[in-house]
């Protein structure tokens, strides 16, 4: 794209055809973004109208990379929008380090135009961290939910693949994109239009925001046994405050000797150990995308003392919680500065 083409996709369309804003933030994700893009390419193509056209800004950067490491080259930093344009954040790993104060004082000033605002992945905090999701709902990819559920209490969090909450949204990440794509085309330019998208896409399940962005308990386990996964469930309901296996046993109307015969016979480990594991997975995830301290994620994850949980994670991961945060804060400066 020449310097006089960029500069017309950067001016406001009047003639019906409406602009989307993808803000790429660095260690995007490809397939949200591309994801995106491809929905309204496609949806140009099969009304034979130019509906949708976009640009790609960047928080003063002139190309910004993915997270498998390809470059995308930018059409602008971070400039003033009209109000007929919708935002897409597209965001990635590590996104509260790509939380810039320019980008939240951004996005606060536009949304206040009374544009749509999209985070797509993990660009939720994103909002969340500029103030706008305050007490309403929203989602975010489930291995940032734990961290983004500690640092946002007021906000309800949910585990669908999107959702809208008056003019946010937000997606769980990969192919969610589609759906909240789908969704957008279908409420512009209807029903029609947005099935034959899915179509060229062999999009062949178009999910709604009552659908949930993980493989139920059953698929995931591998297992489809339905007591075992209603013990699961309540597990992965209750980290920060265990429930012993007794009463879990009890609730599904089995005796504990019943339900460590289950466990040991369909996932080969106590309920004990599961149950560890689940809280210990938690407590990774909070201690590489947060910046609580290692007592604080001990309390988060069920640990009575920092010393109890420092040598279950040990033993678990093969090296100490203080090492593992330490440890990922160092290859975050290497593949920064490399």
């Amino acid at each position: 794209m020449n310097n006089s083409e960029k500069k017309s996709e950067l001016k406001f369309d009047k003639n019906g055809t409406c602009r989307c804003v993808f803000v790429l933030l660095e260690g995007f994700s490809l397939l949200s973004f591309a994801s995106s893009v491809d929905s309204l390419r496609i949806a140009n193509r099969m009304s034979g109208k130019n509906l949708y056209k976009w640009i790609c800004l960047g928080d003063g950067l002139e190309k910004a990379a993915c997270s498998a490491g390809t470059t995308f080259e930018l059409d602008a930093d971070l400039i003033d929008l009209q109000r007929d344009d919708r935002i897409f954040l597209c965001g990635g790993i590590d996104i509260q380090k790509k939380t810039t104060r320019k980008l939240l004082s951004w996005v606060r000033k536009e949304a206040r135009k009374g544009l749509l605002v999209g985070g797509l992945c993990t660009a939720a905090y994103v909002l969340a961290k500029a103030g706008l999701l305050s007490n309403k709902k929203a989602t975010i990819h489930w291995e940032n939910q734990d961290s983004f559920s500690e640092e946002f209490p007021d906000i309800e969090l949910t585990k669908s693949v999107f959702v809208t909450d008056g003019k946010y949204m937000t997606t769980a990440g990969g192919t969610s994109s589609i759906d909240l794509m789908l969704k957008l085309i279908a409420d512009d330019h209807g029903e029609e239009l947005a099935n034959a998208v899915a179509d060229q896409m062999i999009y062949s399940s178009i999910r709604t925001a009552k659908d949930t962005q993980r493989l139920s308990v059953p698929t995931r386990i591998g297992v489809r046994h339905p007591k075992l996964s209603m013990v699961i469930e309540m597990m992965e309901q209750n980290l920060e405050e265990p429930v012993s296996p007794s009463i879990l046993a009890k609730d599904v109307a089995m005796s504990t000797r019943q339900l460590e015969r289950l466990f040991r016979r369909y996932l080969n480990r106590s309920p004990k150990r599961y149950y560890m594991e689940l809280r210990l997975q938690k407590a990774r995830n909070l201690l590489m995308q947060t910046n609580m301290s290692v007592i604080n994620v001990a309390l988060a994850c069920g640990f009575a003392s920092p010393s109890h949980f420092s040598k279950c994670y040990r033993a678990h991961y093969n090296k100490t919680p203080y090492r593992e945060k330490g440890s990922h804060s160092n290859f975050e400066k290497e593949r920064v500065n490399s």
